[in-house]
């Protein structure tokens, strides 16, 4: 099991840009296939971005195609989401997610994810 804790959200105007980071304690992060997910207020979690564990292959939702960036330093057990060209539809609580995989796979649904934080606001105003 690896914990983690994510922090960078906050408010925005439209347009704007905010860099989420998941910190990650207790195991081997280097090990763990990662992603981002969100919720918006009385919709269901919804996947947002995917990376291996070497950071080598990466996968993201349309929604944020070209404006979202996911990445990862190993050597700080850091993941990281950035975020540009924010729009109102953005708005959700952020969550990053963990699952143990020393190869190079990624995962695109919450039920492949064992281990979760504790989820950062993001509000982007229009």
């Amino acid at each position: 099991q690896v914990q983690l804790a994510e922090s960078g959200g906050g408010l925005v105007q439209a347009g704007g840009s905010l860099r989420l980071s998941c910190a990650a304690s207790g195991r081997t992060f280097s090990s763990y296939a990662m992603g981002w997910f969100r919720q918006a207020s009385g919709k269901e979690r919804e996947f947002v971005a995917a990376i291996s564990w070497s950071g080598g292959r990466t996968y993201y939702a349309d929604s944020v195609k070209g404006r979202f960036t996911i990445s990862r330093d190993n050597a700080k057990n850091t993941m990281f989401l950035q975020m540009n060209s924010l729009k109102p539809e953005d708005t959700a609580v952020y969550y990053c997610a963990a699952s143990y995989s020393p190869y190079s796979s990624i995962y695109v649904r919450a039920n492949e994810y064992p281990d979760w934080g504790q989820g950062t606001q993001v509000t982007v105003s229009s």
